[in-house]
């Protein structure tokens, strides 16, 4: 079992269920420095992360007593990282909320799922599958190099300099009140991000950072 490293509240997770989602996050957690305790019901996975997290149990999650003897209450962060199976899911959730953690992610496995995970708790729910779907279908279908999409319908697009503001300033293109966006940062070739301004002239080969709505961000990068 890996050493703690006695770090506070805040950096310290508990997450439940190792299959492919939940192992990936509790490794990436301890990798950033996290102190994390990794629940599953099944002994074989439990033994196989024990020695990449800080700590690692055979539980039931479902079973309030049963985290309650692994001090689970005295977290501030959980995931729920259950995809197999939907009651156990929004049992652990429940449970969760219960003890008031408050910060409860919870993956689903379906907006529906999703839906009933908020209900009974949950402040923030993951849909993996569908959010990389999603956002692979951006890009596929798009002009976007890159597609970050958060709540209330705003986005961060990674896109090229579109060849009609190409030997322009941001200024004269006006992008703000013609599109509804605003150009963030700025790539050249050979050089690294740096932020955009007004006086900002764009050349070919460019690699813009956009942000705004996402159907304005949209349409920025389908234009030529």
């Amino acid at each position: 079992m890996a050493k703690s490293n006695h770090k506070g509240p805040a950096s310290r997770a508990v997450v439940i269920g190792l299959g492919r989602f939940g192992s990936s996050l509790a490794l990436e957690l301890v990798e950033r420095g996290s102190e994390v305790l990794a629940l599953d019901n099944r002994p074989l996975l439990v033994q196989q992360f024990s020695d990449a997290v800080t700590h690692a149990a055979v539980a039931d999650s479902t079973d309030p007593e049963v985290l309650r003897q692994l001090d689970v209450p005295e977290f501030q962060r959980a995931v729920v990282a259950i995809g197999d199976d939907l009651e156990a899911s929004i049992l652990t959730t429940s449970v969760l909320s219960d003890f008031e953690i408050p910060h409860i992610w919870a993956k689903a496995v379906s907006r529906q799922h999703g839906r009933i995970l908020e209900r009974v708790g949950a402040h923030r729910v993951v849909l993996p599958e569908h959010d990389m779907g999603e956002r692979v279908a951006h890009l596929v279908t798009g002009r976007m190099l890159d597609y970050i999409e958060f709540e209330d319908d705003y986005a961060l697009v990674k896109t090229r300099a579109p060849g009609a503001a190409v030997g322009h300033s941001l200024g004269e293109t006006k992008v703000r009140s013609k599109y509804g966006v605003t150009v963030v940062g700025i790539k050249r070739p050979n050089e690294g991000f740096t932020y955009a301004t007004q006086d900002t002239v764009l050349e070919r080969g460019d690699i813009l950072i956009v942000s705004g709505r996402s159907h304005d961000v949209e349409r920025f990068a389908d234009l030529t």
